[in-house]
C-alpha cells in the first residue's frame, strides 16, 4: 500500500503574530511566559530560539517550533483565534503531505478513511479548546455565592449516587440534550458550557498505534452537580439516598 509519509509542521513566533493579529513582541512575551510555566527542560522540547533579519537588515530574535507548540501557543488565546491556529496547522499539513494515487479500489478507501480520521481529530480539539474557553468564563448568579465549594466530581462519582454507570450516565445526559459525543469525547453544548458547570484540562496521551494525541478530563463543579440533579429530578430520576428515603 502506498503510505502518505508526514512530516512536522514547523511554525514561528512570526507566524503566530499573523494569525492572530498581535504585535510579534507581544507574542514573544507569550511564549517566554509559556517557557517559564513549562519549565527549561519541557520547553527546550518544544520551542527553539532562533533569529531573523527584519526589514531594515536587523537581527531579531524568534521562535520556532512545530505541532505541539502552536496547540500549546493555542491555549492562551480565545476560541476564534484558536480555531484559526489549528486551520493553519491543518493547511501546513496538507501542503507537507505528499499526495500518492491510490494503486487500486482498496487502497482509495484507506486513504479516504485515514482523511476523514484526521480532519475529526481537528474537529474534536478544537471543540475542546472551546469548551475550557467558556468554562473560564461563568456567568455570576445568586447559586455562585452559595455554592463556594472548589470540590468537583467525575461523571461516574455522580453516577454512583444514582446507581448507574458512567456510561449509562454519559448517555441520559445525551438523550436530555446536555451534551454530544464528537468522535470518543463527551462535550457539552454551548448553551451550557459558561455556567461554571464543569472544569475541564487536555491530557496527552499515546494511542495504541503510537500515535500521539490529546483527550480531555472534564469533571463536574458543585454547580453542575446541582443542575444535575434538579434536571434528574424533573425528568424522574433520582439518587439512591432519597430512594431510600422515600
Amino acid at each position: 500500500m502506498n503510505e502518505l509519509l508526514k512530516t512536522d509542521v514547523k511554525m514561528t513566533s512570526l507566524d503566530i503574530a499573523e494569525i492572530v493579529g498581535k504585535e510579534h513582541k507581544n507574542v514573544m512575551r507569550d511564549i517566554r511566559n509559556e517557557i517559564e510555566d513549562l519549565g527549561n527542560e519541557s520547553a527546550q522540547l518544544i520551542f527553539e530560539p532562533g533569529s531573523y533579519k527584519d526589514k531594515n537588515n536587523q537581527k531579531r530574535p524568534y521562535y520556532e517550533f512545530g505541532k505541539d507548540g502552536a496547540m500549546q501557543l493555542a491555549l492562551k488565546y480565545d476560541a476564534k483565534t484558536r480555531f484559526r491556529v489549528i486551520k493553519r496547522i491543518e493547511e501546513l499539513e496538507n501542503a507537507q503531505q505528499p499526495y500518492k494515487l491510490p494503486g487500486n479500489y482498496k487502497e482509495a478507501l484507506i486513504q479516504l478513511v485515514e482523511s476523514e480520521e484526521e480532519k475529526e481529530k481537528l474537529e474534536t480539539q478544537n471543540s475542546m479548546l472551546v469548551q475550557q474557553n467558556n468554562e473560564l468564563q461563568p456567568k455570576a448568579d445568586y447559586t455562585d455565592k452559595i455554592l463556594k465549594s472548589k470540590g468537583t466530581v467525575t461523571i461516574g462519582q455522580i453516577a454512583k449516587d444514582y446507581g448507574m454507570s458512567a456510561q449509562s450516565m454519559n448517555k441520559k445526559l445525551h438523550e436530555l440534550r446536555i451534551q454530544y459525543k464528537q468522535g470518543d469525547q463527551w462535550l457539552l453544548y454551548s448553551k451550557y458550557q459558561d455556567k461554571g458547570y464543569t472544569h475541564s484540562n487536555t491530557i496527552d496521551i499515546t494511542r495504541k498505534d503510537g500515535t500521539p494525541d490529546v483527550t480531555m478530563n472534564t469533571k463536574w463543579t458543585q454547580k453542575g452537580r446541582l443542575f444535575l440533579y434538579e434536571l434528574l429530578k424533573e425528568n424522574e430520576i433520582i439518587p439512591i439516598i432519597e430512594q431510600e428515603v422515600e
